[in-house]
């Protein structure tokens, strides 16, 4: 910007010259009127990322001025990444790796993060059930299933923060007397107190809670778990009438289960109940709970079809699909519950499942949402109760191995666990030398993890790189992505021609808009949306922007944030980029808007918006690249 300060227009001389910039023309000359300024603009293209150091000059007969100026260069590249997950109980495994064709060798690499457990710390889980403030009996029965549940799994850990064990003992114990004194003379409990009306779900949940203290060494009264045994082998004749029939097949499937673990296996009620009800019809709690009672190898078989085709996987989680009702309230049900028994059954049923640790670590990732812990009661002791047959199946052994790495020939590293630990070791080759190991390999290469001594190692394979390709197209790896830009003051100032190139008029204000769609729960979730070169955003927060519009037709305009609220929980307006996060993201299609303004005219290219689970960077998806010209 070229300013006169004279009575007397001037012929003023420009010149620029630069680092790490290729100038279309270094020198312009310019007349600026008196007591007037003139923009000079130098059109330019970046070399590579990194820095610019620009300085320009200004002569005009014997007045001159300069001036230098640094801006920074990113790299319109995306980053991506794909991992696989697994476990060596012995001996070694071999992923081969093919040559990364396509990629910035300064970026990236392969991640190998090994551990000895996959259980993370479970105090918070326990505590919340062991201080939960409400005696209902469902609320006692889950106390007593969490702490006799979890009694190894937290002695083998020596979790902080808990009672001590005597405390606990105590505590289980007064939790069973009091439990006697609520039970009803047809056996059954209520919810409170002794004399209202028995709930069937609770006093199969209280028989559940009474067998697993007893497997654990609690004395529990002999009477009184006869009792609750007798209520749950009819357990059909204490349904109230307006029970419909999905509640009362889920109810019956839970009683036969529970009567199994007490040893009163009824196999043939099992397959009546499944063949009458039909296995579409059923709840995925009632499948789970149905699994370990029947003996029918032909429904066995159609329930393991089942199941696995209703299970979303990603490399390293797994969930399953649910459906609930008017009536699910009865049941306790949620998502992560039935997630739970599933997993429990699944031990049983096929110990060797690649299912089994995903469902773990989907299961932990959304405790994580909830400081360390689930949602409910109910979901805090089924999960605790599987997560006890898990370390029991899997991980009795006191680890004491050392993981060794080669990538071919050449020794990447190694991990040592001696005793017990939640700790992950993090080992990270980076991209230049995977590209030399597996170019010197022919184009492929393994990479060699091995195991040796007691103990379980899990594992993560994960390739993080950046494509040299600019021009990308969109990809869906569990997130769908797209993003489009619209005229705030003029529909007309932003235009999108039909090569796919958007064309903004300079200065204009620009509704930039991000559609997000997940088809399943994800957690840690990121949304990043990089900004086109020649755009500022318009930040409301910062004093000194101007506001943005308002949509009076958005729930956020009419009712206001504070009773909405978006989606998202926290966001950073940058000078590269918009970001929005949240912990958890339920299946569905979002939206993400925020403004922006039109300051510099050129031809920009803009990397795609990304979202991605944080933790877990193979789970993403983004848009395609944009091509931006502003004038």
């Amino acid at each position: 910007m070229l300013q006169n300060q004279t009575d007397e227009s001037m012929v003023v001389d420009v010149v620029a010259r630069a680092t790490n910039l290729e100038l279309g023309n270094a020198g312009q000359r310019v007349t600026v009127p008196a007591n007037d300024r003139v923009e000079v603009r130098f059109a330019a293209s970046t070399v590579m990322a990194g820095d610019v150091q620009i300085q320009f000059a200004a002569t005009s007969g014997d007045f001159s001025d300069a001036a230098t100026a640094d801006l920074p260069v990113y790299t319109p590249a995306t980053s991506e990444a794909f991992a696989t997950y697994g476990v060596i109980d012995d001996g070694a495994i071999a992923q081969p790796v093919q040559y990364p064709s396509g990629v910035f060798p300064q970026f990236g690499g392969l991640e190998i993060s090994t551990s000895s457990t996959a259980l993370q710390a479970l105090t918070d889980a326990v505590l919340y059930l062991v201080e939960y403030p409400y005696d209902c009996s469902e609320q006692l029965a889950s106390r007593i299933l969490a702490v006799a549940s979890l009694r190894d799994v937290l002695s083998a850990f020596k979790a902080d923060g808990l009672p001590t064990p005597s405390e606990m003992e105590s505590a289980v114990s007064a939790d069973i007397d009091r439990l006697q004194s609520m039970q009803n003379y047809d056996g059954g409990y209520p919810y409170w107190r002794r004399g209202f009306e028995s709930i069937p779900f609770n006093t199969i949940h209280v028989a559940h809670a009474l067998f697993r203290a007893q497997e654990k060494g609690f004395n529990v009264p002999a009477e009184m778990q006869q009792n609750s045994l007798n209520y749950l082998r009819d357990i059909e004749s204490h349904y109230p009438s307006w029970y419909d029939d999905g509640t009362r097949q889920t109810l019956s499937a839970y009683a036969l289960y529970v009567r199994n673990l007490m040893g009163d296996r009824d196999s043939q009620k099992a397959e009546n109940l499944l063949k009458e009800a039909g296995l579409e019809n059923l709840s995925m709690e009632a499948i789970g709970w149905l699994w370990s009672v029947i003996d029918d190898e032909e429904q066995l078989d159609a329930i393991r079809l089942f199941v696995n085709n209703h299970v979303v996987e990603t490399a390293g989680a797994a969930n399953f699909t649910t459906a609930y009702t008017e009536q699910t309230y009865l049941l306790l049900s949620s998502d992560r519950r039935t997630d739970a028994i599933l997993l429990d059954a699944l031990i049983e049923d096929n110990p060797q499942s690649d299912l089994i640790p995903k469902l773990v670590n989907g299961l932990l990732a959304a405790a994580r949402q909830t400081q360390g812990r689930w949602g409910s009661t109910q979901e805090n002791v089924f999960v605790l109760t599987a997560l006890d047959r898990y370390f029991n199946t899997y991980e009795s052994q006191t680890p004491d191995f050392v993981a060794r790495i080669w990538l071919g020939d050449t020794y990447a590293g190694s991990n040592e666990f001696r005793g017990r630990t939640t700790d992950t070791s993090e080992t990270l080759i980076p991209m230049n030398y995977v590209l030399s190991e597996t170019s010197a390999g022919g184009g492929m290469q393994d990479l060699i993890l091995s195991k040796d001594g007691p103990g379980r190692l899990y594992y993560r394979l994960g390739l993080q790189y950046a494509p040299t390709d600019l021009d990308l197209d969109p990809l869906d790896m569990g997130f769908v992505v797209e993003r489009r830009y619209e005229g705030v003051d003029n529909p007309e100032d932003v235009t999108l021609d039909a090569d796919g190139i958007w064309h903004i008029k300079a200065g204009a204000r620009v509704k930039v808009t991000i559609t997000m769609a997940a088809d399943n729960r994800r957690y840690h979730v990121a949304l990043v949306d990089p900004l086109p070169a020649g755009f500022e955003i318009i930040n409301s927060e910062l004093a000194v922007s101007q506001p943005v519009p308002q949509d009076p037709t958005s729930p956020d305009f009419k009712y206001g944030w504070w009773w909405w609220g978006p989606w998202y929980e926290h966001q950073n307006m940058r000078d590269s980029r918009a970001e929005a996060f949240t912990s958890l993201l339920w299946d569905g299609v979002y939206e993400y808007v925020y403004y922006a303004r039109a300051t510099t005219p050129g031809t920009f290219i803009t990397p795609p918006s990304k979202a991605e689970e944080m933790y877990s960077p193979e789970v993403f998806g983004r848009s395609g690249s944009d091509w931006v010209i502003v004038k």
